[in-house]
Formats: structure tokens, sequence, C-alpha cells
């Protein structure tokens, strides 16, 4: 555990609230710019997400919250995990970690010129080396975890498309096993890859797909949609047939099923958003036959539905399972029409007494997390998975 910050340290960081509130976006974009000079740990990074502005809003949007909680860091206890998780991901290391402080203080003084007195710059100097060592701390426990594990690596690693499926309109599975024919660490169902394109030959693409299968030891399923003008998924849909080699760091992410649920569990999903959630189903069928749990599924349509025949035999081989499906346009009797929302919900399941996991697209996800938590739903029942940089207001 680091050092405890400075009385000192904590009023000039409280301090700069203000001026990262005005210039929070300035600074994050003035040091990636900084940062992405040096091209190997520009390569670290997913650019898309600097494409599309995303990472500097979410990275402005955290420098802030870590500026406003510095005296109630417990506050920030499941950011630290994410980011940790998101680092294995990404293989980041100590080593990566003085650029950037080095492209942090640079940018501040740049932007806030004057203002930006040698005892602020100091102040954020140990504020952030505090923060690094948490998560520095954290990813040498989490890599010493996975190491110990049959299967269990660090870094980037080979794998082969062993197989694909069709699934529904535009969504194809791919089973991945490791080149070297060895065995990879069971995930946490949940949990995502990372995946790296150089090999297959797209060079500089990273992704993170959740792992759609049951946890094992010889192979993992990731189950994509085409996304329109998606690199990687267009990619992956048209130039990865049986053969291709892609590297992929371990499984990670702290969005995973409980090990030993013990409320009634209400799975949701949107769209491909259903792959992690088809995985803890799976293990909630092999492992947890008591727990109550129930599946609810919303989808454009059925042709756009993937996996529905394995979920169902997973419903059935654990015989405490509700599954509704809900289509936009099209069903059948089967299923319901329209869209998922809290009132059905409420009228359809234990939802006052129930943990939720949920995955979707972004506007699926800002529906119930918001409408979760305004119906009185704790936010520590509220479990969801989100890909790309953090949006803190996601839940706002």
């Amino acid at each position: 555990m680091p050092r405890p910050l400075s009385q000192q340290t904590i009023a000039v960081v409280k301090a700069t609230v203000p001026a990262l509130e005005q210039h929070g976006p300035l600074i994050t974009e003035t040091m990636y710019r900084r940062l992405f000079r040096n091209s190997d740990i520009a390569a670290l990074f997913n650019q898309a997400n600097q494409k599309k502005g995303t990472q500097r809003l979410a990275l402005a949007q955290a420098v802030l919250a870590y500026a406003q909680n510095i005296e109630n860091l417990s506050a920030l206890g499941a950011a630290v995990e994410r980011i940790a998780q998101k680092h294995i991901g990404y293989a980041i290391l100590p080593v990566h970690y003085p650029f950037v402080a080095e492209a942090l203080l640079g940018a501040m003084e740049e932007v806030l010129g004057d203002a930006a007195t040698p005892d602020i710059l100091q102040a954020w100097g140990e504020a952030y080396w505090f923060l690094a060592d948490l998560l520095i701390e954290r990813e040498a426990a989490i890599r010493t975890e996975i190491e110990a594990k049959p299967g269990g690596w660090t870094d980037w690693r080979r794998f082969v498309v062993a197989e694909r499926q069709v699934e529904a309109e535009g969504i194809v599975s791919f089973i991945l096993r490791s080149e070297d024919g060895g065995l990879v660490v069971p995930h946490r169902p949940g949990q995502y890859l990372t995946l790296r394109f150089d090999e297959a030959g797209l060079p500089g693409v990273k992704r993170n797909y959740s792992i759609s299968s049951i946890p094992g030891d010889e192979s993992y399923r990731i189950t994509v949609k085409r996304e329109p003008n998606g690199e990687a998924s267009c990619f992956l849909h048209d130039h990865a047939p049986v053969g291709t080699i892609l590297e992929a760091t371990p499984p990670a992410g702290d969005f995973h099923l409980a090990k030993d649920p013990q409320r009634p569990l209400i799975l949701l999903s949107g769209g491909v958003g259903l792959t992690p959630v088809v995985s803890m189903l799976e293990v909630l069928a092999e492992q947890h036959r008591d727990v109550p749990v129930f599946y609810v599924h919303g989808t454009s349509s059925p042709a756009h539905h993937a996996l529905d025949a394995q979920v169902r035999l997973a419903a059935a081989r654990h015989g405490n399972v509700l599954v509704e499906t809900f289509y936009e346009t099209g069903g059948d009797d089967r299923a319901n029409s329209g869209r998922i929302t809290i009132n059905w919900l409420r009228a359809n399941t234990p939802l006052d007494e129930a943990e939720v996991y949920l995955c979707g697209p972004r506007p699926f996800l800002r529906r119930f997390v918001v409408g979760l938590k305004d119906v009185g739903i704790p936010a520590d029942r509220i479990h969801y998975e989100f890909f790309g940089p953090a949006d803190e207001h996601l839940a706002t």
C-alpha cells in the first residue's frame, strides 16, 4: 500500500478542481498528444478510442473525480479495479507509468500556464504516483494469480481461429485455441479477451470481446457482431477464416458472476450484449441450480437473435430459469413485442430482491442502469459491462 498523501498535497489537489472542471478535456488532449510522441507508448493504446475522442473525455472525467475524492479514495475502489483489469488486457507494465506522469504534468503546465505553480505540479506528481502505485500493486497481484493457474500467461499469446459459426444475421462466433496447443486459463463468466490483430494483418488494432463460452481450459469463444465501419469486426467477419492467427492477453474484467450467488439473479441483455450473459447462464446451469434465474433478452428481430438455442438448453439443464425474449419487430408466440421496460421487470421478476447483471449497447445500459436506480435498486446490486472508455455519466 503506498504511503498516504499528506494533508498539504490533498489541499492543493482539491484546490485545482475548478481548473480541471474548466480545462480538463484540453489537459487530457494535450497529455495524449505529448504521450504519443513516443510510438512505443502509442502502440499500447486502442487508437479507435483516440480517434473518436472518447478516451480523452473519459480521462478528463477520471482526473476530475480523483481530485474531487482525494480525501475519500475508497469511493474510487471500483474505478481502480476496472482500470487495473484494463491494464492487464492491454499489457500495461510498471515501466510505462513514468511516461504518463511526464505527459500529464507537462500537459497541466502547458494548458494552465502560470497557474500551474511548482506547488501544484509537485502535489499532482505525488497524487499521480499514489494512484499509480495502487494500480501497479493491484496489477501485480492479478498477474500473480493468473500465472499460478494451469494455462495462465501474461503479455500477448498467439491464438488460432479453430472454428467459425454463423449465429444470426451479422453475428459470427469464433473458437480460439492457443497456437502452442497448451492449456488456457479458465475465465470468470462475464470477462473478456483483449485481441491484437497485428499477426492477422491489421497492425495496431486492439479490441475487447466478451467470452461467450462456458469457462474451460482448452479454448475461448467470442461472438462478434459486424458493426458498420467497424474495423475489427468487419475484419473478423470478412478476413479471418479458420487458421487465422490472433494474439490475446489473459481474460480480464471486473464484470463477472459472483462465485457464490445468494440472491435471485436477473440476467438482462440487449443485442450482442448477450455474450457475457450466456457464459454466466452456462455456469449457473452447471454449478448453481438452487439459484432462481430470470434471463431477459431484447434484440431487433428473430433474424438477429444469436445463441438462443444454447440459452434454452442451459435453462433446461438448470431447471429454474425463466427465459423471456423481446423483439422490436417480427417474432412469434414465444417472444414479447417491443422493448424491455423497467415496469415489465418489476411486474414479472423479483427485481426488488435480485442481483442484476446487464450488458448491451450504451443506450440500453444508460436506460437500465439509470432506470434501476430510479426505482430504488441499490447500486451494489447492479452489475454492468460496456466497452470503450469508462463513461462516468452513464449512471447519472
